[in-house]
């Protein structure tokens, strides 16, 4: 099915690129035979190549040969990559240095049809190998595309490990069933923790990502900092359970975000929700070929696909393990899960009593209790064999001989579990609800500034549909326009020192801590009203009718709002302007200021104001995301969220004010 499909699309289109290869369809089959004839020797293939064209090609290859693929997960450790090998019998291993031996050949180990054996990251030191045949890979990736639609998307960008099967049969085999163009880059282009996820997506042009929770978290930052990504129609979300909350924040910032639910014993996807079947709460329906019921509140799949694990055939039906259930309208929900696996929100499965037998291998600790189910990273509960017990050094130990993904990145000390106290079974087994409830109450990963981000989602989207931002962006706006923009600036940027002053002289006694905050402020914009003048005069304006003007009523608006409620209600919230100002001006500068000066043909200092803001106010949010976290007050953090909210909705009514013919690429 996959390689009949290949011949029917576009010869000339591009269907695998990446920063040194483009694959056109045409060639594409002659690519994968390339390979093939390499595979003569090989019985069992392992893949320990970065995303890219070859790690794709190297994979059909092998599929067209009928001989098993092993991938290798980057974020395995070496013992786990030993493991793979040894149990999987990898004869060959693909690597960046070409085709190595691995001195292995028994590929007796793994059921007759094995096309790829798929290993999670492991519950235990010692992950399951997930044997799967073509044709289950396939069905997936056929019923994904009968469920979204011939030609639904154009561009898909993998973004998460193509030894992940999520991205390897839902992303590319899909992608290439659909005739998509598959964007491949080594996930080191993304940054630490995916920070340039949106430079990627915008420059690639994407119009499919597939993301697991925590990845997707990183990028409604990145978009509330740097703009929409209107190219973005389809951005899958699993591997974890995801809150219904995250996901309509994404929504309001303009991302395209539908829920899945999949397993590796099922070839991937086991339902989705798409734009044409969409219930939130759910993660969609069954894809076509999948049989799904609830049994005692638990998932059950008939037929999953997979021929069983490794050393372990497959029962006929696959109880899931987790408790979910499907309603009237054929959405499938998910629960929870029957036992205790926890899944990380980069969706890594963790079995805690592992990591807690590791713990426990150090004298230091005499009990512990690991939970992160759904949060970034994994914490403990620790109880110290004495009071004297260097913890810390024995975390640092248990550490280095985990994964990352398993690693304990805080912890807290607490007193002993007992069975007295209702916190041990009598045999010794920790309660895990009860110690959880009792001692891990705020196990929310989501900080205020993230909180922040979220709950302006939707006055932030409002902002970014006015139309003379919109235009602006492009730089389809006239030197009138601009010259406007700028004076309704000054007006208010000339306020910004006295707001601050406002706030400063408003705070009452046990909040002066944040007058340091405010000083370091007041430093970095004392003059820039100056700045925007300057601007005015180098784009044919008149920087001294400027200054004299009336600004206009909602810019009027604006500035008596934040004095108002300094002085009524709470000068801390005058943090939420800041806030407004700050990702509104990146936005402005680092997307609008080169377009508009390249349309209008307007000297360099003609935007001495948001060129100099787009370098200062990156640096600017970080410096407020750390000030903004340590505001616990829950009356200042509501006050902050409320003024943010209302200024991204007066600023966008400032906008709309300004003078806009609109779509006007080449006016002066």
């Amino acid at each position: 099915m996959l390689f009949e499909s290949l011949l029917s699309h576009p010869a000339q289109k591009i269907a695998l690129q990446d920063q040194t290869q483009t694959v056109l369809y045409g060639d594409l089959n002659a690519e994968v035979e390339k390979r093939e004839a390499s595979l003569s020797d090989v019985s069992v293939l392992g893949i320990a190549l970065d995303n890219s064209v070859d790690w794709v090609l190297w994979d059909l290859a092998a599929l067209k040969a009928g001989i098993p693929v092993v991938p290798v997960p980057p974020f395995f450790v070496e013992g786990q990559v030993n493991h793979l090998i040894q149990t999987s019998a990898v004869s060959h291993m693909a690597t960046p240095a070409g085709l190595q031996p691995t001195g292995i050949n028994d590929p007796t180990r793994l059921f007759e049809g094995t096309a790829k054996v798929t290993y999670t990251s492991g519950t235990t030191g010692e992950p399951k190998g997930v044997c799967l045949p073509r044709k289950a890979m396939e069905a997936v990736a056929q019923s994904i595309l009968d469920v979204l639609g011939q030609g639904f998307v154009e561009s898909h960008l993998c973004v998460l490990p193509l030894a992940v099967l999520l991205e390897n049969v839902a992303g590319v085999y899909a992608g290439l069933l659909a005739g998509c163009t598959i964007q491949l880059t080594p996930l080191t282009s993304f940054g630490t923790l995916y920070s340039d996820l949106h430079d990627q997506l915008t420059r690639h042009r994407t119009n499919s990502v597939i993301l697991v929770p925590e990845i997707l978290r990183g990028l409604m930052k990145q978009v509330a900092q740097k703009g929409p990504l209107p190219n973005l129609k389809f951005v899958a979300v699993g591997g974890s359970k995801v809150d219904p909350a995250l996901l309509q924040q994404a929504q309001a910032l303009g991302l395209p975000v539908y829920e899945g639910y999949g397993l590796s014993e099922c070839a991937s996807v086991v339902s989705l929700n798409t734009p044409n079947q969409s219930k939130p709460g759910t993660v969609g329906k069954p894809l076509p070929h999948v049989q799904a019921t609830v049994l005692d509140g638990e998932i059950h799949i008939k037929n999953p696909g997979f021929l069983g694990y490794v050393g372990e055939a497959a029962p006929e039906t696959f109880a899931t393990g987790d408790l979910g259930a499907i309603d009237d309208d054929g959405f499938l929900s998910i629960s929870g899960r029957a036992k205790n696996v926890l899944i990380t929100s980069y969706g890594r499965n963790v079995s805690p009593e592992w990591v807690e037998a590791t713990l426990l291998a150090n004298p230091e600790i005499a009990q512990a209790v690991v939970y992160g189910d759904g949060q970034p990273h994994l914490s403990a509960l620790l109880v110290q064999t004495s009071a004297n017990a260097d913890a810390e050094a024995a975390v640092a130990r248990t550490n280095a001989a985990l994964p990352d993904y398993a690693q304990i990145m805080d912890f807290k000390l607490v007193p002993p579990f007992t069975v007295q106290s209702g916190l041990l079974t009598g045999t010794g087994r920790p309660r895990r609800d009860a110690i959880l409830s009792l001692y891990a109450k705020e196990t929310s990963s989501m900080s205020f500034y993230d909180r922040l981000v979220a709950e302006t989602a939707s006055a932030r989207a409002g902002l970014y549909h006015v139309p003379q931002l919109v235009d602006g962006l492009r730089g389809s706006i006239t030197r009138d326009t601009y010259i406007a923009y700028l004076t309704e600036a000054f007006h208010h940027v000339s306020h910004t020192v006295p707001f601050l002053m406002t706030m400063g002289s408003k705070l009452p006694p046990e909040k002066k801590r944040l007058h340091k905050a405010i000083a370091s402020y007041i430093s970095e914009e004392i003059g820039h009203e100056e700045w925007i003048l300057n601007d005015i005069a180098a784009a044919g304006g008149d920087k001294e009718a400027a200054r004299q003007s009336k600004p206009n009523l909602e810019t009027q608006v604006l500035i008596a709002y934040n004095y108002d409620y300094m002085t009524r209600k709470n000068p801390v919230g005058f943090l939420g302007m800041v806030f407004m100002l700050e990702s509104t001006s990146i936005e402005i500068a680092n997307h609008g200021a080169s377009a508009v000066k390249e349309k209008l043909g307007l000297p360099e200092e003609a935007f001495s104001y948001l060129f100099s803001h787009g370098e200062l106010d990156i640096s600017h949010m970080k410096f407020y995301e750390e000030l903004v976290n340590t505001i616990t007050d829950p009356d200042d953090q509501a006050a902050i969220i409320e003024v943010a909210q209302n200024t991204f909705r007066l600023f966008a009514n400032l906008l709309r004010a300004i003078p806009h013919e609109g779509n006007l690429s080449n006016a002066a």
